[in-house]
C-alpha cells in the first residue's frame, strides 16, 4: 500500500526536476553554445539546489539519521568515489553524505542510459553531464574517454561516484557473483559483489593523466533496518531509519600506478567491505564505536539544517509557482511547450544534453588550436 510519505517523497523529486529542467536550467541551455565551462559550472550550481531536496525530504520528513564515520573528505577535492551497491538508491542516500563533507555541485555520476529518458530527472541528469553507461565496456570505453577528458579540460573540480558491482545487492546478483567466484576460485561473499575493475582502473588512470584526481573515497553503505531495495519500497513508505557511511580516503600518490596493481587494490577494498559489514550487521551495527569522522565536516549541523529548511520551502513552493505561471500567462505556455519538445527531439536526435555539450566543446576546443597555430605562423 502506497504512503503518504512515500508519494509526496516521489512527487516532490518529480515536480522539482521536471519544473527545474524548464524553468531554472532551460534558460541556460543556450551558454553552451557560447561557453560550455561557464555553463558547466552554472548548471552544476541548479542542479545541486534541487540535489538538498532528497536529503530534506529523507531527513526532516521520513526521519531517516545519517551516522558518517572514517577519514571524511577534504571540501572540494577533485576524487573518484567507489561504493557498495546495497540498494538501487544508493547514490541517492550519498547525497545526505555529501552535503555535510563535501559539495553537493562537484558530484557526477555513472548511471545506466535508460535514465536519461525519464522527463525531469534525466532530462536535469544530462544537463549535469551524468555519465551514462551502456554496462558492455566495449560501447562505453568511448564515452568515457570523451567525458573524463573533458572534465580534465575546463579544470572543473570532479567527484565521480562509480559502482564497481555494476548493479545492486539481490538474491539473483548475489548468484551471479558466486558463480563467477566459482569459476576464479574466489572467496563467495554475502555482503557485497565481486567488483568489475576495468571501468574503475579506466577511470582512475584517465583522471590521473589529465592532472584532476587528489584522492580515492571508498564509501561503505549499510542500512541497520528498512533496506529499500526499489522505488516501490519507498512509495510505500519503507524508508532507512538510519543510512551509514564508513569513509576512506586514499590520496592519489598512496594508490598503485599499474593496472595490474590498481585491479588488486580495488579487490582489496572490496574484501575489506566484506569483513567491515559482516561485522556491522553480524554485531552492534554501527562501523565505529566513536560514530563520527577523523576530519570534521565542511558545514555545521546548524547551517545543514537551514539548507534543508530552505531547499524544503523552496522546492515546495517553486512548482506551485510555475502551475499558476502556466496557467496565467500564455507565453509560459508555449515557452513550456517547446521546452519539452526539445528535450525529446534532442535526445533521440543526438543522444542527449551531455553530447551535445561534448560536441560543442570540442569544436572549441579545435578553434582554439587553429587559432594558436595561426598566431605561431604570423
Amino acid at each position: 500500500m502506497v504512503s503518504w510519505k512515500g508519494m509526496y517523497f516521489a512527487l516532490a523529486l518529480f515536480l522539482g526536476s521536471f519544473f527545474g529542467s524548464i524553468f531554472m536550467l532551460g534558460p541556460f541551455l543556450p551558454l553552451m553554445f557560447i561557453s560550455p565551462a561557464w555553463y558547466r559550472w552554472i548548471t552544476d550550481c541548479i542542479v545541486a539546489t534541487w540535489l538538498t531536496l532528497p536529503v530534506a525530504l529523507l531527513e526532516m520528513v521520513c526521519g531517516a539519521k545519517v551516522v558518517v564515520t572514517g577519514d571524511g573528505f577534504v571540501p572540494g577535492e577533485r576524487s573518484v568515489i567507489i561504493m557498495n551497491h546495497r540498494t538501487r538508491m544508493d547514490w541517492m542516500f550519498l547525497w545526505n553524505c555529501l552535503l555535510r563533507y563535501s559539495y553537493l555541485r562537484l558530484e557526477k555520476i555513472c548511471l545506466k542510459s535508460s535514465l536519461k529518458s525519464i522527463p525531469g530527472f534525466g532530462w536535469a541528469m544530462q544537463v549535469a553531464a551524468f555519465v551514462f553507461v551502456q554496462r558492455r565496456w566495449e560501447d562505453d570505453k568511448s564515452h568515457f574517454e570523451k567525458m573524463l577528458d573533458y572534465f580534465c579540460d575546463i579544470r572543473e573540480p570532479l567527484q565521480l561516484l562509480i559502482f564497481p558491482e555494476g548493479t545492486d545487492l539481490t538474491d539473483n546478483t548475489k548468484a551471479r557473483s558466486n558463480e563467477f567466484a566459482e569459476k576464479n576460485g574466489l572467496k563467495k561473499y554475502e555482503y557485497v559483489l565481486h567488483p568489475r575493475t576495468t571501468g574503475f582502473t579506466f577511470v582512475v588512470e584517465r583522471l590521473r593523466e589529465g592532472d584532476n584526481l587528489d584522492a580515492i573515497h571508498d564509501i561503505t553503505v549499510a542500512y541497520p533496518q528498512n533496506i529499500p531495495q526499489t522505488e516501490k519500497h519507498l512509495l510505500k513508505g519503507n524508508f532507512p531509519k538510519e543510512i551509514h557511511f564508513h569513509v576512506q580516503r586514499y590520496p592519489i600518490e598512496t594508490v598503485p600506478t599499474s593496472k595490474e596493481e590498481l585491479q588488486l587494490w580495488c579487490r582489496q577494498r572490496w574484501e575489506e567491505k566484506e569483513e567491515r559489514l559482516r561485522r556491522f550487521y553480524e554485531g552492534g551495527r554501527c562501523f565505529s564505536a566513536a560514530g563520527q569522522g577523523i576530519v570534521p565536516p565542511c558545514k555545521s549541523e546548524l547551517r545543514v539544517l537551514a539548507v534543508k529548511c530552505a531547499s524544503l520551502l523552496y522546492w515546495t513552493a517553486f512548482p506551485v509557482g510555475m502551475l499558476v505561471l502556466l496557467y496565467l500567462y500564455s507565453f509560459a505556455q508555449w515557452y513550456f511547450v517547446a521546452m519539452i519538445v526539445f528535450f525529446v527531439v534532442q535526445q533521440k536526435m543526438f543522444g542527449g544534453l551531455e553530447l551535445i555539450e561534448l560536441a560543442c566543446h570540442q569544436y572549441f576546443k579545435k578553434q582554439q588550436k587553429f587559432h594558436d597555430t595561426k598566431v605561431k605562423i604570423n
